[in-house]
Order: structure tokens, then C-alpha cells, then sequence
């Protein structure tokens, strides 16, 4: 495994990190525990969760994938090996079961804190992140900004001021951001910046073959800035595996089960999966080896977080970590991203 430090920290994380998302729907306790075993015996020591998961979000499986971290770390005992991290859902009028105000007020944080520390059965979470903002922007696949009054008040300096408040009593250790603009990344920085506040460390945003939007402004503002991102859907649900190029039926796929989930259905994601399939078979490498490999190496990303139904897709995408994609592939790349630039945003 290869390691990465988080940035403005001394901790060390490994560049793949489980994404844990499935764990209480497509996957069982049993099963959830079997990959982070896996996972940790691989080298793994960097975990994500949220407190809305598994996904897709439902009252009957709410916290359900924090509840399972928590009872392997209790069986386990091996809460010390992991960084862990957790976010806490923003505004969602279909999510109103989580809790009354689904805001980041004072009150807020500090209930989706308490409520993710007593599922988790820990005393402390390394990386507490917001999931998305309270403002409307252009994220969960909007390609871009429609001006809009959205009557949203600028809280960002009262945020910060309450995870500072968190981070001294030590139920969370650092902070980050999730599928955030460079706007965004900048604000939080500057609050931090010019009151003393606690710097976020990441950013959590979508980034693949299929979507590289996060190129465009925010891997600038993370290079100069030392925030590093924790790459999501690095395989597109499934269809950077080429999977779905065969005609075959799959039936347990995620993008079958949950055909709401529609970033990565289109004809020009279909069409430019095709090409980069043909650039990872010309070069002996399996499409996922290659869409792996590349969102590893790229200098922005802190870790690749990977999710998988079985130990046999979750030890092909761990070992991507021994891919190293040469010059000409990553020109090959970049030449089909030309040609169909982010399909998925």
C-alpha cells in the first residue's frame, strides 16, 4: 500500500480509502465486516462513512452503515487502526427523518456528532465532514451555477466556530468539506484563514474518467492551498468496470437496483467507457485497473475511495494500487476526455 499524508497533519492514510456506503443495503453486517477486514489486512487504514448511509437514503436504513463500523470495532478491537471518517448531511426535504433541522447549526452538528459517536461505538472521529452545502450550487450533477437567490445567510464563521468547539473536546480531530466548488474551498479557507478557525483538511467531490470537473478550479486551489481531495465514485457505480459494455444483465448492480441514481446512464458515458475500455485492454489492463490507476497518481488526490459488494471486486481495486500508467496511456486518456470532456458531472 502506499501512504499519504492528510494534509496540514502528521497522519498518515493509505492512498485507497473503503468507502463504505453499501454496507446495510446491497451488503450484510457479516459481509461489511469481512471487507473491512480485508481491507485493514491489505493495508487499508483509512475508512469513510456518513451518517446518512447506506445509500440511497432511506428511514428504515438510516445509520445503518455506522451502526456496522461500530460493532466491528467493538468485536475487533481495532478502532486504533483506522482514520475514520463521517459526514453530516446538509439540506434534503427527503431526508427530514435524520432530524428536524437539516442545517449546520450549533444544534445540528451537534446532534448528528452525538448520534454517529454512540453508532460507531467511538469516542472520537479523525475527519468529521460536511456531506454537501446549504446553499444551492452546483453539485450531485449539476454542471453549472444558476445565479439564484436562494435566501442563504453566510454561516460559515458560525460553522467553524462550533467544529473548533467539537475538536477541543475532542469527539472530532480535523475537518473537510464534501462535493464542494472552488468557491466554496476558498470561503472556508479564508474564515479559517482570518479568525483562527480550524482549517479544513479535504474536500470529498466525484472525480473519474467520466468526471473531471474538479479539474476545472478546484485542483488548483487544493495544490496551492495543501487541501487534498478524497476522490468519490472513482469508477463511475460500477460502469468504469466495463461491466455493463458486455449486454449482459446485472441485476444487483447499483445503477439497476437504483436507476435514480442516473450520473453515469447516459449515451456519452456508455460511449467514452467504450474508448477508455479499448485503451485499457491495448495496454494489458483491465478498465477498472486503468480508471483506478489514474485517479491514484493524479498529485490532488490524498485517497481513492473504493466501494464494493465483494472481496473479489474489493481486491482487484485495492491492487490497483500497483498500477502505474505510463505517458502515452495518459495521453490516450486525456485525448478521449477531449473528445466527450465529463460525460458524468
Amino acid at each position: 500500500m502506499i501512504y499519504t499524508t492528510l494534509p496540514n497533519t502528521n497522519i498518515e492514510v493509505s492512498k485507497i480509502c473503503l468507502g463504505t456506503m453499501t454496507f446495510g443495503e446491497q451488503n450484510t453486517e457479516a459481509e461489511g465486516h469481512a471487507q473491512m477486514d480485508f481491507a485493514l489486512e491489505k493495508g487499508i487504514n483509512f475508512f469513510d462513512t456518513a451518517e446518512m448511509y447506506s445509500v440511497p437514503g432511506r428511514k428504515e436504513t438510516y445509520g445503518s452503515t455506522e451502526k456496522i463500523i461500530g460493532t466491528w470495532f467493538k468485536k475487533s478491537g481495532n478502532r486504533d487502526k483506522v482514520i475514520l471518517a463521517s459526514k453530516i448531511a446538509g439540506p434534503n426535504p427527503g431526508l427530514a427523518y435524520i432530524r428536524e433541522n437539516m442545517d449546520f447549526s450549533p444544534a445540528s452538528i451537534a446532534l448528528s456528532i452525538e448520534k454517529s459517536l454512540t453508532r460507531l461505538q467511538t469516542e472520537y472521529i479523525d475527519l468529521y465532514q460536511l456531506h454537501w452545502p446549504e446553499r444551492k450550487t452546483n453539485f450531485f450533477g449539476q454542471r453549472v451555477f444558476k445565479v439564484q437567490d436562494d435566501g442563504w445567510e453566510d454561516n460559515i464563521h458560525n460553522v467553524l466556530e462550533t467544529l473548533e468547539g467539537f475538536i477541543k473536546q475532542g469527539k472530532i480531530n480535523h475537518i473537510g468539506i464534501s462535493n464542494e466548488t472552488p468557491w466554496g474551498i476558498m470561503r472556508y479557507l479564508e474564515e479559517s484563514k482570518y479568525h483562527n478557525l480550524p482549517r479544513i483538511k479535504t474536500i470529498q467531490n466525484p472525480y473519474s474518467l467520466l468526471s473531471r470537473l474538479f479539474e476545472n478550479g478546484s485542483s488548483e486551489v487544493c495544490m496551492r492551498e495543501n487541501v487534498g481531495l478524497l476522490a468519490y465514485s472513482p469508477l463511475a457505480f460500477g460502469v468504469l468496470s466495463g461491466k455493463f459494455l458486455t449486454g449482459e444483465s446485472h441485476p444487483k448492480a447499483r445503477i439497476t437496483l437504483f436507476p435514480q441514481f442516473s450520473r453515469y446512464n447516459s449515451v456519452q458515458c456508455a460511449q467514452a467507457t467504450k474508448l477508455y475500455q479499448e485503451v485499457a485492454h491495448k495496454n494489458g489492463l483491465s478498465l477498472t485497473q486503468m480508471a483506478l490507476a489514474f485517479v491514484n497518481q493524479q498529485l490532488f488526490v490524498t485517497s481513492n475511495i473504493i466501494g464494493a459488494t465483494n472481496l473479489e471486486q474489493l481486491e482487484e481495486n485495492i491492487n490497483s494500487i500497483d498500477v502505474t500508467l505510463s505517458n502515452e496511456i495518459i495521453s490516450d486518456i486525456n485525448a478521449i476526455h477531449n473528445t466527450i470532456p465529463d460525460p458524468a458531472p
